[in-house]
């Protein structure tokens, strides 16, 4: 029996080794789990290092999605020595102890100013992302109105389309304007034929290719047109990105609570930068009262999607608020708003079809066909059109270089693309 698990061990040996190999020739780590006796600090260092390396030069040609790569979150290392975790309500507290919903609480109160809603008026708590965000807002709506409508429009982001299957909802999706804003006549032409239903609605404040904001006040307007009173119908604003972007923004679209809205979310790990994915979600108070179940082993109400939640990714959120401040967050947003303004412009000057939707860090334009080279820039990109988004850590010189490339790899002339971004943006040789 012995010497057939021996036999056995070192047949398996042979095949990690093997395989270990196979992975080094293929340019990948080696991160196979196979001593049973621990790794080293020194072995586990070197993997480390390495990987700190890839991220460097990832970084570096990081174009395509909004994350905010340029943070610096060494000052709050020493609290990666606890698990700090934040069940239950962030108001009620929980039994327990190890939590940081003081901070969190500090952060929903930040975000209460920036969206105009009182204190005692709103509830709302830090999520593990927009996706989380958007669940728990549609989730109100549907509890709202159990035979309610989702009503979105064909730009949103792919979690909304998902979060319908989840709670099987019927889903209408809205069609949009040539710069990926909801269309309001559609809207229209669509509640008057659902009339019989009360409509949820979910708005993009910045849909995902093209940075379309949806307008909040047509969007009232048409409901009220449509003889759908504020008790018939319930708004969940998708603000991922811009949510945090447009308050800072002169003459930009108002994000309140002051007008006919529910609910906001955006992403903690998007314009402000934490290192994990994270979120806020904002709500009207009243409407947490169909939620809450109290929970006796937590010692708290159960209010939220995700039951333990992060802790640190409270104190990243309020470490980043702190330290950056109203002013630095405005000089950010300026920042960004200015070198995509510069990116469209060289794009333009190279004969390559480009748009910007106004207020946005979101350029689109005609999708490369060199793959190597969508993949070397992380662009995200959908049917003929790709797009950057300029985010903080993204410099002039990073956007000179990606335009020199892709003049060079571009062997085509230019896609008509007049149906995609408008003919005004277009440089084939039909609109240029």
């Amino acid at each position: 029996m012995e010497n057939s698990v021996k036999k056995s061990n070192e047949h398996s040996g042979e095949e990690d080794k093997e395989r270990d190999i196979q992975e080094n020739n293929n340019g990948h780590m080696c991160l196979a789990i196979t001593n049973c006796n621990g790794e080293t600090h020194a072995k586990l260092d070197e993997i480390i290092t390495h990987y700190e390396g890839t991220l460097n030069q990832k970084i570096s040609h990081f174009l395509g999605y909004p994350t905010n790569q340029n943070f610096d979150y060494d000052a709050l290392a020493p609290l990666l020595h606890f698990h700090i975790n934040n069940a239950g309500d962030p108001f009620m507290g929980s039994s327990y102890g190890v939590n940081s919903t003081d901070f969190e609480i500090s952060v929903l109160d930040w975000f209460a100013k920036l969206w105009e809603i009182k204190k005692g008026e709103y509830w709302g708590y830090v999520t593990t992302g927009g996706t989380e965000g958007n669940l728990h807002g549609i989730l109100i709506g549907r509890e709202k109105f159990p035979d309610g409508i989702l009503y979105t429009s064909q730009d949103s982001h792919y979690s909304i389309f998902k979060i319908a299957r989840i709670y099987r909802m019927q889903c209408i999706k809205v069609g949009t304007l040539i710069n990926g804003e909801i269309d309001c006549a559609d809207l229209k032409t669509l509640l008057l034929a659902h009339k019989d239903k009360p409509a949820i609605i979910n708005l993009n404040i910045g849909s995902t290719m093209k940075g379309a904001i949806d307008n909040i006040d047509m969007v009232i307007e048409t409901l009220e047109e449509r003889g759908f009173p504020r008790d018939r119908f319930y708004i969940h604003c998708d603000g991922a990105l811009f949510g945090m972007m447009l308050p800072f923004l002169e003459q930009a679209p108002s994000i309140t609570f002051k007008k006919s809205i529910g609910s906001i979310t955006i992403s903690g790990h998007k314009f402000l930068g934490c290192p994990i994915p994270c979120g806020v979600l904002l709500t009207r108070l009243e409407h947490i009262n169909t939620l809450c179940k109290d929970v006796e082993v937590i010692g708290s109400r159960d209010t939220t999607i995700s039951g333990s939640r992060s802790g640190h990714a409270s104190i990243f959120i309020w470490y980043a608020l702190q330290k950056k401040g109203l002013l630095g967050l405005e000089n950010e947003v300026h920042k960004c708003i200015m070198n995509a303004c510069y990116l469209k412009r060289k794009l333009r000057d190279a004969g390559i079809c480009t748009m910007l939707n106004e207020y946005s860090n979101t350029v689109v334009f005609e999708k490369p066909l060199d793959c190597e080279f969508i993949r070397k820039w992380n662009l995200a990109y959908e049917g003929d059109i790709a797009h950057v988004v300029v985010m903080q850590h993204v410099t002039v010189e990073m956007l000179d270089s990606f335009v020199d490339e892709f003049i060079k790899t571009r062997l085509r002339k230019p896609l008509c693309l007049a149906d995609k971004i408008g003919a005004e943006n277009c440089t084939c040789i039909l609109h240029i």
